[in-house]
């Protein structure tokens, strides 16, 4: 199965468009991209730049950062999936 990445539509206008889209147009990731109306992180959603990873809330100060970390996360899991195949 797909990696499966979630974004508040909020947080997109405000901090995360540029995660989107290079989530979307990387090669070498194979992910779902979603984005919502509401995640249910409205705290966080006016703070920082935040996604869900396979349903684990991922945060940074950056867009950059937040990539950075939502692609470590996907490379945990690849390796995880490696290990312990279904």
């Amino acid at each position: 199965m797909k990696p499966l990445v979630e974004f508040c539509a909020s947080n997109v206008s405000s901090y995360t468009q540029s995660v989107v889209d290079a989530l979307e147009n990387d090669p070498e990731l194979d992910v779902d991209v979603l984005e919502y109306g509401c995640l249910g992180y409205c705290g966080e959603c006016y703070m920082l730049p935040f996604a869900l990873v396979n349903g684990n809330l991922i945060q940074a100060p950056t867009a950059e950062e937040l990539l950075a970390k939502i692609k470590n996360k996907l490379r945990e899991q690849d390796e995880l999936d490696a290990l312990f195949p279904l």
